[in-house]
Order: structure tokens, then sequence, then C-alpha cells
């Protein structure tokens, strides 16, 4: 089984190409993993890959990044969003001929922020996706089911910055997360609540940069906006 969802890797590669043509270098995207599987059994969800259509999907976005800067690559530990950033690495090898360090798994990138996660799926399957997320972020559900959106986007924001403080010369850092990292930092980073904004679409995301000393958040839907660790 799978869902439709957009695929939005052009428009994320554009916002990256459109900051570095403005001489910006000092940049971090957190995008949602590729096209993949879905089950009806709660217990598989973790452990769904990437469908033929999403491998493709990814080897593609790595063929279409700039051969420089290098991506440095870091992902959620989910076995969807490390074969995303595997198929990220292969696709630019592939067109550039540059070998890149290999991907990073991080916790951060997880879905951290749910604490109890069969109260939480329960509670999803009576609300269903749209209703819960804006509970959550309404401080409607229990801080034992989830963590609190806001502190969830301060660490998520922290961490993005740290990716960025973490790049060396020529390179920027492309992290493969889940679309549930990211619909918290378009609603209290950027002010784009899902119900305006939309479902995120695989490969889709936001991008943090520094310039002149000040961190920023964008997407294609905005303009940048200011943000602090």
């Amino acid at each position: 089984m799978n869902r439709e969802y957009p695929v939005r890797s052009d428009q994320t590669i554009t916002v990256i190409q459109q900051l570095l043509h403005q001489g910006i270098t000092k940049i971090a995207a957190i995008i949602r993993h590729s096209e993949r599987f879905y089950s009806t059994a709660p217990g598989t969800e973790p452990f769904m890959g990437l469908t033929p259509a999403g491998m493709e999907y990814a080897l593609e976005m790595g063929q279409n990044l700039m051969s420089s800067p290098l991506p440095r690559l870091y992902s959620s530990p989910f076995g969807r969003c490390i074969e995303t950033a595997y198929l990220i690495d292969k696709g630019f090898t592939r067109r550039h001929g540059i070998h890149i360090f290999h991907n990073q798994p991080q916790k951060m990138l997880a879905p951290f922020y749910i604490k109890d996660i069969e109260k939480a799926l329960n509670l999803l399957k009576e609300q269903g996706t749209h209703t819960y997320i804006r509970n959550w972020f309404d401080n409607k559900l229990d801080e034992a089911v989830m963590e609190d959106p806001k502190t969830t986007t301060a660490a998520l924001t922290r961490f993005m910055l740290d990716r960025i403080e973490d790049l060396g010369d020529n390179e920027i850092a492309v992290c493969v997360s889940h679309d549930w990292n990211i619909f918290p930092l378009k609603e209290f980073a950027l002010d784009l609540p899902h119900e305006k904004a939309g479902d995120i679409g695989y490969l889709d995301g936001v991008v943090f940069f520094e310039q002149d000393n000040q961190a920023y958040i964008t997407s294609f839907q905005t303009e940048p906006r200011q943000v602090t660790p």
C-alpha cells in the first residue's frame, strides 16, 4: 500500500540554489524521505521501505544536486530515511563522480517528540492526522504522550543550526527526516500552519541558513524568517 503525496525535490533544490546564488554558503536542509510503502499494522510502520518509484526519486535528487558544495548527509535511524540518504549519495556520485562522507543517522531526525507511542497511535487513529497535529500544536495533548510542540521546534532548530556550525568548507547539510519533524518547524518558525501550507511532500522540507552572523529558515512557500537557537 502507498499514499499519494507530491514529490518536491525540485522545489527543495531550487531553494538551495537560490541561496547559493546569493553567495550564502552556510546551509542545512531538513527534508522528508522519499515515497515509501505503508502498512495497516502499526507495529510494522517504522520498518516500511521505499517504493521502486521512491528509490528513483531519491536517486534523481542526488543527481540533480550541484557538484559544489558537497552534500553532507544525515538521517533519521528509520530505514526509509537511511535508504533515501543512501540513494541521494549514490545519485550524486553517479552524476558527478565525487565520493562524499557516508550518511550519519541521528536520533533528533526521528520522532523523538513521541513519548508514548501506543497512546499516540490510538489517538491518531481516533482523531485523524490533521486534527491530531492541530491538537498537538494547540497543546491539547497530554505532554506524557507528545513533547510540547514549541520545545520540539526549539530542539529541531538547535539541531539544524548545529549542523551548519559543523560544516566544513564547500559543504551543505542535507538531513533526511519525517513530515512530522517538519510540520512544527513550518508552524512555529515559518508561521505556515499545515491547514494553509498543505501536506509535506516527499523530499520536501525547509532550509536553514546563516547570513551576516544571523540564522534564518525558509522554504519554497515563504520568505526567510530569522530564527534563534
